[in-house]
């Protein structure tokens, strides 16, 4: 990728960060209007799980604010004259981290090494052990140098929620660490204790507990890291430049901006502690049903809690943000490394050696393709994707005795297993799977009005909101909210009787054009907000449910030209 052949020096810190102040001054506008509905939906009793790369519940304004702010700048993309290069892997964060924005991705980098005598050399000195793989011009371009002969590409690593994973206490995650495998039971994970870069050298090491070989502990320096090893800028917390292979002729010849290239903008923010904001603001990704499924106890039958453990409390210190203290979350992770005999990397990392890995999280793991740290287990079917992770544990490593568990359940058990780990990452009352609630997620909530009894394994426990074992009204009213947050036309009361039309319809109203209006109110077609008239308002409404299924005038379950005809056919008064 050749940016371009003569960069020029920009020293001026406001206009090098204009791009990102521009986009900011943009979108926050309408990010915090979301942010706004998302909360009078809570007030009015109900609170959704947040879908996966929304804010945390409970924010404050201010909280909110910069978590749209930070977003923002996540996923502009930086320019030659903010500091971008001379050598990097992409021109924003969004670009590796997409599945959804601040999340796992399908971008793999290159690292490279070289195995001398049965150790991982990183041949620093020839740019090692991270490949920049692009650069602001041809000349300024890494290779794996011959002299490697060790190289392996890693899929790009997430935990989400990183303001909670961080706030984990350090003594918690090292109650886990059994190094020496003193139980017998074949696991033997172990803390890797890092000095977060923000740190002074003499201030205590810290639990490392991200990225794969945990060799990050706080957010801040997971900032600071991939702003200058993966964007190439540099800034407050690392100063200089990744040179060329470690060519410094060439990285004078190839740079042209001062470092640090991370200056603060209009209020005060670098862009590292912008984006620091938006990540560690991330909510925990949903659980569906939130009370599990009988697969958990297979998951835990087989050994995968050992390391993948469920449940952790954040810290209640008065230093966290009331959104992030003394929280109770599942990420099915213990944030240890582990010996992972033939899935390890081959890779040596700070204290992490060549055939550690740290427990990946499993929050969000439906929506995850590719799987493992090379991005092994990909394509298919979500079923065929975990199978191929999970018996990638073995023959060798701690994995070992959960891959042979696994492998040697009986069809029913593992059918189970895999409908749990659906279950991580599925949004609440999405019963067609597409990560939005809608029409055609209603018509299925109401089928299950009269299925009876629902149990946690039930199709129809993705609707049991209040997860009373039925689906009832007052599950229905959750769905309203639901529908709403995902775009979906806040629903009226066409006849006046007490029940708005969404519940109507649940409750057996015919709505055969399936706009969320019983056909029997004596409505119009194209009277998608209900007020009686088809106008202006329906008009935005149709507009902003484009290519969707939400107000489908036509039947054929999508809002598009056809739909938009019939509309204007029927303006003016019902």
């Amino acid at each position: 990728m050749d940016i371009s052949s003569a960069p020029q020096r920009d020293t001026n810190a406001n206009s090098s960060r204009t791009p990102h102040a521009r986009a900011r001054q943009g979108l926050a506008a309408a990010l915090l209007a979301f942010s706004a509905a998302a909360s009078a939906l809570a007030g009015d009793g109900v609170v959704l799980q947040p879908k996966a790369g929304d804010p945390l519940n409970g924010l404050t304004a201010s909280e909110l604010n910069l978590f749209w702010q930070g977003r923002t700048d996540y996923v502009t993309p930086f320019s030659m004259p903010m500091g971008l290069g001379p050598i990097m892997n992409k021109s924003n964060c969004q670009s590796c981290h997409s599945n959804p924005v601040g999340g796992w991705g399908s971008i793999k980098v290159t690292h490279f090494g070289m195995d001398d005598k049965g150790e991982f050399y990183p041949l620093t000195e020839l740019g090692g052990s991270l490949l920049q793989s692009l650069a602001v011009n041809d000349s300024c371009r890494e290779f794996v140098p011959e002299e490697a002969t060790v190289v392996i590409q890693r899929v790009t690593n997430s935990s989400m929620a990183f303001g909670l994973i961080e706030a984990i206490p350090d003594e918690a995650i090292a109650a886990n660490e059994d190094p020496k495998d003193l139980d017998g039971d074949g696991v033997s994970g172990r803390v890797h204790w890092v000095l977060p870069l923000e740190s002074s050298p003499k201030s205590p090491l810290r639990a490392g507990r991200f990225g794969w070989k945990a060799q990050v502990a706080t957010v801040l320096s997971f900032s600071a890291d991939a702003t200058r090893n993966e964007l190439g800028v540099t800034n407050a917390l690392i100063q200089t430049e990744n040179a060329p292979n470690g060519d410094m002729a060439l990285l004078d010849a190839c740079d042209s901006v001062a470092d640090p290239e991370d200056h603060a903008d209009e209020s005060g923010f670098t862009f590292i502690e912008r984006v620091t904001h938006f990540q560690r603001y991330l909510a925990e990704p949903p659980q569906t049903p939130r009370s599990g499924m009988s697969g958990e106890a297979v998951f835990v039958a087989v050994g995968c809690a050992k390391c993948h453990v469920p449940q952790w409390t954040t810290s209640n210190l008065k230093g966290f943000e009331s959104a992030i203290r003394g929280k109770t979350i599942r990420p099915y992770s213990d944030f240890l490394l582990h010996d992972m005999g033939l899935l390890g990397d081959g890779v040596q990392e700070g204290d992490a050696n060549e055939l550690e890995m740290r427990t990946p999280t499993l929050w969000n793991l439906r929506t995850r393709d590719p799987m493992l740290h090379d991005g092994s287990a990909a394509g298919g079917s979500f079923e065929s994707r975990v199978t191929a992770a999970i018996l990638a544990h073995g023959p060798f490593g701690e994995g070992a005795n959960s891959a042979a568990a696994f492998a040697a359940l009986p069809s029913s058990q593992k059918a189970q297993l895999v409908a749990f780990l659906d279950s991580l990452g599925r949004v609440e009352f999405d019963f067609t799977g597409d990560g939005s609630v809608d029409i055609f997620d209603l018509e299925v909530l109401a089928d299950c009005r009269t299925a009876g009894a629902v149990s946690p394994d039930d199709h129809c426990a993705i609707g049991d909101f209040d997860q009373n074992g039925s689906v009832n009204t007052a599950d229905a009213e959750a769905f309203v909210a639901a529908f709403v947050r995902d775009g979906g036309a806040k629903p009226g009361d066409c006849d006046n009787d007490g029940v708005n039309d969404l519940v109507a319809v649940f409750l057996g109203a015919p709505d055969t054009n399936r706009d969320g209006i019983p056909d029997d109110c004596g409505g119009c077609l194209g009277d998608l907000t209900g007020d009686g008239a088809v106008n202006a308002a329906d008009l935005a409404a149709l507009l902003s449910a484009w290519g969707s299924s939400t107000g489908d005038l036509t039947g054929d379950g999508t809002v598009n030209a056809a739909d938009l005809a019939a509309l204007l056919s029927a303006w003016g008064s019902c």
